[in-house]
């Protein structure tokens, strides 16, 4: 598209910038707009990283859900920080997010457990993510037995729930001719927010 970012046109702060651009990537009917990849470090300083779904977004942070055993789970417990990449190829935009990690209120997560669809509730309380399982038949019988057990009530595993990346470093990058593109970053310092033009 060729659009440009302009420091002039762009607000304050990152979060009302991001909501700008989401709206805008809503209204163009992209598909899975909220699919972003997550980031993590383990303790041995392995990076790994998976696409999830942004779920919430405020101006604390970016708020995503999963299991606290998983992989990426086991990575924030020991270095809760994290990097997302959001990458919207038809608008040539992308966003990258930078910053601590910590967990939402249980209140938040049993809030979007209860309105996620109860197969998906079963299969969390089912599933051992990321680990190794002898067979794809042993999960259905998990989760059959998940089922079961719980019903149409499915409450949320003490091991599920959400985490609020709180972000130090937003970059907003929009594609432009000849790939002089334009690249600006928001850096937390105190409590302001400073924009830099970065080359591309």
């Amino acid at each position: 598209m060729g659009e440009s970012l302009n420091e002039t046109d762009v607000a304050a702060e990152p979060f009302t910038q991001f909501q700008r651009w989401f709206d805008e990537v809503l209204r163009a009917e992209l598909p899975t707009p909220n699919a972003m990849t997550l980031a993590t470090v383990a303790a041995d300083g392995m990076p790994s990283a998976r696409i999830v779904l942004l779920k919430g977004i405020d101006h604390n942070g970016f708020v995503f859900y999963t299991s606290y055993h998983s992989r990426k789970g086991r990575e924030l417990t020991v270095n809760p920080r994290a990097a997302l990449v959001f990458y919207w190829n038809e608008l040539e935009r992308e966003v990258r997010i930078e910053g601590a990690v910590e967990k939402v209120s249980a209140a938040e997560s049993d809030e979007y457990f209860a309105s996620r669809p109860l197969g998906s509730r079963h299969a969390a309380i089912a599933s051992p993510q990321s680990e190794v399982v002898a067979s794809r038949a042993m999960l259905e019988t998990r989760f059959a037995a998940a089922a079961d057990d719980h019903g149409d009530t499915a409450p949320r595993p003490a091991h599920w729930g959400g985490y609020r990346l709180l972000p130090v470093a937003v970059e907003f990058w929009q594609g432009r001719p000849n790939r002089l593109h334009d690249r600006l970053l928001y850096t937390r310092t105190a409590d302001r927010w400073t924009i830099s033009r970065l080359a591309p």
